[in-house]
Parts: structure tokens; C-alpha cells; sequence
């Protein structure tokens, strides 16, 4: 059993953190619950410290199938390990089927954008509909003064309220993943482990004698069996994944493929061409079916268009030029950038340093800089690119 007075605990408990007023004891907290031990822990740490938890898991997916898929969030087994936990922490634990509303917000989202050429999140979907919106609102039906998760982002109260920032361990840093969180939203959010490392989490749920204490995080987007994207797709929209021609910048065909949705912008690998030099896919058309590749220097992207931002600080004015650090894949660092509206009061962010394999679809995340570097202000989606050679 680990101790209240652990500085790990205080830091994960501290009153800046959670932010809620009145005894713990008359407070109830809404944990949601994926069965992994980041969650187990939130809720663990909750509950010690004499808060009234309620978990909630959701079933997002086909249960039976679930059972057997591994290495993935609320698959049947978590939610098992869910409820399990619960139960030994004595706190009451329901499990919410969300298939249906999963399906169509998340995975037919996740076809359709393929389909389009474009590069789908599903993670951000999955945030932005059913977990920080439904669950959301669930959460407060329930009576909860607040909606608790594990993901690793911190909840910094600033002048104007709320602020998201991100987490102490960058490594495991989920900002990117939570740009669309609304500041309403953020309002009724906490995030314990924002200010924890992932092996003091893993230290203090083993201290507790959790399950999950040593339990693989989730690698695999839940609901793709070994990372088929085109299997889902197929299934999704029988029929719609049509093969068409490889083709250089020229638009000389240099070779067939089986469908857009085996190619993402920036893969080399099973392009299936041979050619003296390395060759990378710079573009897809869902008109012609077409995937356009070239060498790596292509990629290198100097323009960003972006659609549908949302706002987590003040919104840009007409005529600013705001400098951010910008991150166009959870997985690469930020970069300096700066944010303004063209003509035709379009976002875009020009980038200090060009990046390569920059897709639409994907999210531009914005941060703030020098004593906000850690600030999330916002993000968007990535509509279109100029390349850095035009």
C-alpha cells in the first residue's frame, strides 16, 4: 500500500491538480476506466484518498471479438481487468455500451477519411466524440464534481481559467492526442498523472498490489486486428477500395497498387517498384486513385492549411502573426512555426523548419512559446501542403 504522504501521491493529488472543493468523502469523481494501469491507478489514488469513485469502462467494440485482440484499449479483457480492479479497491464499476455510437463517430470516420486520401486519427476522434463528450455528459448525469482519466496531460489553472499543458513525462506526453478538448470540457476534466513519470506510475500501482501493475500499454488502434487498416475499411465500405496506378511527379506510370488505403504520405516501405534511388508517397488522389511517389526531398513541407481549429487559449485575430511551436505527428518534436489567416481568412502556419511527410488528415497542434512552451493553445486539421520546393 502506498502512502498519502509519498511525495509521488501528493504531487498526483495535489489540491492545483484537482481543483475541487469540499471533503473528499462528499465528492464524487467519475474515473474512466480502460482496464491498463494508468487508468487503475487514477482511480486507485481517488479512492485512497477517500474521494467517492465511481468507474466507468465503455465497450466501444464487438465484445467476443475484443476477447482475443491484444494489445489494445477497451478490449474485452480490460474490461474484465477493469471491474476486477474495482471491485478489490471497493468502489462501484459499470461498463457502458457505446458500440453503435463508436462505430459510426469513429470507425466509419476512420474508413471515409482513407478512403479520401487522407491520413485518420481515430485516438482523436474517440477523444473529441465519445469519451470527452458522452462519457462526458454521463459522468455529470451521475452527479460526479469532476470526470478523472489517466492520460498524461496537466490542467494548469492560469489567469483565465484552465489551461492545458503538457505532461512532466514526455514520453508519454497525450497532448497531441487531446487537442479538440473543448474549454468547457477542460472545465470538468483532472488529470492526476499529468505531473507523474510512467515508471512511478507502474511503482505505485505495484505498492498497491494492482493487476495492472505490469500490465503492456495499449500499442494497436483498438479496433484494428494487427494493424489491417485495409481489412476495416473493406468491411466498413465493401467495395470502395478500388486499386489504381503508382506514378512519379511526371505522372509516368511506374507501377499498379491494391487500394489508397495501403499508403499513408511519407511511407517507403511495400511500394513494390523497383528504382535506383529510394522512393517515397508524396501524394493520393481519390479521383484518379492514383498515388503519386518521389524521392525523400519532396516531402519537405514549408506551408500548412489547416481547417476546423479549436481553441483552447484566445483565438488568432485577423491580422496576427503568432509565433508557436507546432507538432504535426504525436511522434515528431515541435517545431517553430507561425500561425495567420490568407486572403480568404484561411488558417495556415508557416514553418522556421521544414518538415517532411506532413498528411492530411493528420492534426497541427500549437504551443505556446518560451515560458508557455508547455501551453497547448489549440489545434486543427490538416487540409492541404505546399511543398518546400514551390
Amino acid at each position: 500500500m502506498f502512502s498519502l504522504s509519498d511525495p509521488v501521491v501528493r504531487r498526483a493529488l495535489d489540491s492545483s491538480v484537482l481543483d475541487l472543493p469540499g471533503e473528499p468523502a462528499s465528492t464524487r469523481v467519475v474515473v474512466a476506466m480502460s482496464g491498463g494501469v494508468d487508468s487503475t491507478l487514477t482511480a486507485a489514488l481517488l479512492k485512497t484518498a477517500g474521494y467517492d469513485v465511481v468507474g466507468i469502462t465503455l465497450q466501444l467494440y464487438d465484445h467476443g471479438a475484443a476477447i482475443a485482440k491484444k494489445g489494445a484499449c477497451c478490449a474485452g479483457q480490460d474490461i474484465a481487468d477493469a471491474a476486477r480492479a474495482a471491485a478489490q479497491l471497493g468502489f462501484a464499476h459499470y461498463v457502458l455500451d457505446y458500440e453503435s455510437r463508436f462505430t459510426e463517430t469513429v470507425i466509419e470516420d476512420f474508413a471515409d477519411t482513407y478512403l479520401s486520401g487522407q491520413t485518420p486519427i481515430p485516438c482523436i476522434r474517440c477523444n473529441q466524440s465519445v469519451k470527452f463528450n458522452d462519457l462526458l455528459a454521463t459522468a455529470r448525469d451521475l452527479g460526479a464534481a469532476c470526470m478523472v482519466t489517466g492520460h498524461y496531460i496537466r490542467r494548469i489553472i492560469g489567469k483565465n481559467g484552465p489551461e492545458m499543458h503538457r505532461a512532466v513525462d514526455e514520453g508519454k506526453d497525450q497532448s497531441y492526442f487531446l487537442f479538440a478538448t473543448t474549454r468547457e470540457q477542460l472545465e470538468f476534466l483532472r488529470f492526476p498523472l499529468g505531473s507523474l513519470h510512467k515508471d512511478e506510475v507502474r511503482r505505485l500501482a505495484g505498492q498497491m498490489g494492482l493487476d495492472a501493475a505490469n500490465k503492456p500499454d495499449s500499442q494497436d488502434i483498438c479496433f484494428v486486428p494487427e494493424g489491417n487498416y485495409a481489412d476495416i475499411v473493406e468491411r466498413v465500405r465493401p467495395g470502395a477500395n478500388k486499386p489504381g496506378n503508382i506514378v512519379n511527379q511526371d505522372g509516368e506510370i511506374l507501377g499498379r497498387h491494391k487500394g489508397l488505403v495501403h499508403y499513408t504520405i511519407g511511407q517507403r516501405r511495400g511500394l513494390g517498384i523497383a528504382a535506383g534511388t529510394p522512393l517515397y508517397v508524396l501524394r493520393l488522389n481519390p479521383f484518379t486513385k492514383e498515388v503519386t511517389v518521389g524521392p525523400k526531398q519532396a516531402l519537405l513541407t514549408r506551408r500548412i492549411y489547416l481547417d476546423s481549429p479549436n481553441w483552447l487559449a484566445r483565438p488568432l485575430r485577423d491580422t496576427e502573426q503568432l509565433p508557436v511551436q507546432v507538432k504535426v505527428r504525436s511522434t515528431r518534436p515541435a517545431v517553430a512555426g507561425r500561425l495567420s489567416l490568407d486572403e480568404n481568412n484561411r488558417m495556415l502556419v508557416d514553418l522556421d523548419v521544414f518538415e517532411e511527410g506532413v498528411a492530411p488528415g493528420q492534426a497541427c497542434v500549437f504551443y505556446g512559446v518560451g515560458k508557455q512552451a508547455s501551453r497547448v493553445l489549440g489545434g486543427a486539421w490538416i487540409s492541404s501542403t505546399i511543398a518546400a520546393s514551390s
